[in-house]
């Protein structure tokens, strides 16, 4: 997996770093900066949500100790201890575009001011494989969800 990094570095082994989460953030922006247009930006995420650091090595430098995730549908980017998050965005967001084109209606609480998901929806026909133990809300961009309750939007 690291050959090419290998021979970039020469023969090593990457150094490995503690990285925080912004450095991350960071070296994506720069990696989607730099990339070819057809190319997209999920790319960068692994089968269970983790970066491929080979493909962020030139803007890092190095590989991070720690672990971190990025949703496949928000691009949203999380740290070890909120693994769990990123799959639950990822699974309610798809519910989300699912029930819309199913249903070409929001599947938010009706008469929540907060624009909360409604699971109850989502499960009705059939989306979710699980509840989460939080709440998503709707946010005002193309319909895209969040974890953090908007009330001031």
């Amino acid at each position: 997996m690291w050959n090419r990094k290998k021979k970039q570095t020469g023969g090593k082994e990457p150094e490995q770093k503690d990285l925080s989460i912004h450095d991350i953030r960071k070296a994506v922006h720069s990696y989607a900066d730099a990339k070819p247009k057809e190319v997209t930006l999920s790319v960068l995420i692994q089968d269970d949500l983790t970066l491929d650091y080979e493909l962020l090595f030139p803007y890092l430098h190095a590989v991070p100790k720690d672990t971190f995730y990025m949703s496949r549908e928000t691009y949203q980017l999380f740290e070890e201890q909120d693994k769990d998050l990123a799959h639950d965005i990822d699974m309610v967001q798809h519910a989300l575009d699912l029930y819309m084109k199913q249903t070409q209606e929001l599947p938010i609480i009706d008469g929540d001011p907060y624009k909360r998901i409604s699971y109850y929806k989502l499960e009705r026909l059939g989306l979710l494989p699980y509840r989460p133990e939080r709440d998503f809300y709707l946010t005002k961009e193309e319909y895209m969800i969040t974890y953090q309750n908007r009330g001031d939007e």
